[in-house]
């Protein structure tokens, strides 16, 4: 409990009590929180101010605002991610006997939401939680390029650290989306590890938004035709998990 910030304690119970009972006033929710009537309503204010919780002003109530619709809405949307995929990765893994993970982007990072690891003793042991740059690497590279135009603007933008002599550079990348949109997946060869070979393809929901990148590494021994074999089994992986996210290409 050492870094716990106290602050943030508090407010994150308070909006746990109106997501639990909606419609309590600033003097039951004080109560029940066990924080001071005063330092409640600041706490509430500054909720609201963000769009966490909403005031009733008629009856000095709250209930959750947009803001915290919002983070439901997309962790609902990440557990059912999670759930789907489940099986897609084992299948993979099966076929191939290599290390399979669900990624998501996370501003200017990706981040393992699912994975399943091979049984080869050469493996790359990736926790669930890992980060990896936008910038580099195929799942990276393909949540890159279906993201916000903002987002490839803020990356090009800068100078983009090199990990392997094969990242690319800032041109090249540029170049490396176009193509990554109209081809549908994504290769790196050695971009972030050397001798890794990884191809990433698209994960969508309902929307068709591209909400995941599902993808496979194996070292360059184990893919000598530079991870050709896996790019159709993958993508019928990333189309199947779509389908059951509620996309529906068009016909």
């Amino acid at each position: 409990m050492a870094y716990t910030v106290e602050s943030v304690d508090e407010a994150l119970g308070l909006l746990s009590l109106v997501a639990q009972a909606p419609g309590l006033g600033v003097t039951e929710l004080s109560k029940r929180s066990g924080i001071t009537k005063a330092r409640a309503f600041r706490l509430l204010t500054t909720l609201e101010e963000r769009g966490f919780v909403q005031r009733q002003a008629e009856a000095a109530t709250y209930q959750l605002g947009s803001a915290s619709l919002l983070i439901g809405m997309a962790a609902v949307e990440q557990v059912s991610l999670v759930r789907q995929a489940v099986k897609h990765l084992e299948q993979l893994g099966a076929k191939f006997n290599e290390d399979v993970q669900v990624r998501i982007r996370n501003g200017l990072e990706t981040l393992c939401v699912a994975r399943w690891e091979s049984t080869h003793d050469l493996r790359f042991h990736t926790p669930i939680g890992s980060r990896r740059p936008l910038h580099a690497g195929a799942s990276g590279k393909l949540l890159l390029a279906f993201a916000p135009e903002a987002v490839a603007a803020e990356i090009l933008a800068a100078d983009v650290p090199r990990y392997t002599p094969q990242t690319l550079s800032r041109t090249k990348l540029s170049q490396e989306l176009g193509r990554i949109r109209k081809q549908g997946y994504s290769v790196s060869h050695g971009e972030i590890s050397a001798d890794v070979v990884a191809i990433a393809a698209p994960v969508r929901d309902g929307s068709g938004q591209v909400i995941a990148a599902i993808s496979i590494a194996a070292p360059a021994s184990r893919a000598p035709d530079k991870g050709e074999k896996f790019i159709q089994p993958l993508l019928g992986a990333a189309q199947a998990l779509s389908a059951e996210l509620g996309f529906r290409a068009p016909a």
